[in-house]
């Protein structure tokens, strides 16, 4: 089996704070997955890790086979990252912010259109997209965002809380997005979100962590069926009173 994470007992210490405890879980190629747990229980302090922009402290994590520490070019070079609080520039139009991103990663013209012919697709968002981003409502930035994120095609995405802070309408084009694009290109997606219902509705499988440990990995179905829960949110109410 391919796998595009493999992360084996990641330990991250900032201080006196033990962020991540013993953090062990894997994700196949081609899956949408899901770390999903409360505020503050390492979900993006491991999306760091994996993205090579932290280092752990202890523990070993592989993307498509490639250490993130002793390979970090290369886990670049494959995997996009979209953090939570990633914003657009606010005087660049939707289009042009897109090109100034495409052209960070060729320097081909015609590899550079695809790009952003590809992230105008994604995002949906039409003729919107001569418009400056300061102009744009939340949900629509998100969408610009994801679409950038996307457009690279990269082999793995790494998104982080995608539909943080949506409204209905927007967080189903997010999911919709992240869903269509996985299915039509075969990317492996893994995003954090604390909304444990939506994941549920998202992933194939899941990882439910807190305070930085694994509590339960699995299907979201078959996590519901063995602890006996109507949704996730029931499953990691058990699962930590149990731990």
């Amino acid at each position: 089996m391919s796998f595009a994470i493999e992360a084996s007992n990641v330990t991250k210490i900032f201080g006196e704070i033990r962020a991540l405890d013993g953090l062990s879980f894997s994700v196949k190629s081609g899956e949408i997955f899901g770390l999903i747990g409360p505020n503050g229980a390492g979900k993006t302090t491991t999306l760091r890790i994996i993205s090579t922009l932290l280092l752990p402290t202890s523990g070993t994590v592989k993307v498509f086979g490639f250490d993130v520490v002793e390979n970090a070019a290369e886990v670049r070079k494959i995997i996009s990252y979209l953090p939570e609080e990633a914003g657009a520039y606010r005087y660049l139009s939707g289009f042009e912010y897109l090109e100034f991103m495409a052209k960070f990663h060729t320097t081909d013209k015609d590899e550079a259109r695809r790009m952003v012919n590809e992230a105008a697709e994604i995002s949906g968002l039409g003729e919107r997209l001569k418009d400056k981003t300061k102009a744009y409502s939340k949900g629509m930035k998100r969408r610009l965002l994801v679409a950038r994120a996307l457009m690279v095609k990269p082999k793995l995405a790494i998104l982080d809380e995608p539909t943080s802070g949506l409204d209905v309408i927007h967080a189903y084009h997010v999911r919709d997005i992240i869903k269509k694009y996985v299915k039509e290109h075969g990317v492996t997606v893994l995003l954090s979100s604390h909304n444990m219902l939506e994941v549920e509705h998202l992933c194939g499988r899941v990882a439910l962590i807190n305070r930085g440990k694994l509590v339960a990995e699995g299907e979201p179905q078959g996590l519901k069926e063995k602890f006996e829960s109507e949704n996730l949110e029931e499953v990691f109410a058990k699962v930590v009173k149990i731990a």
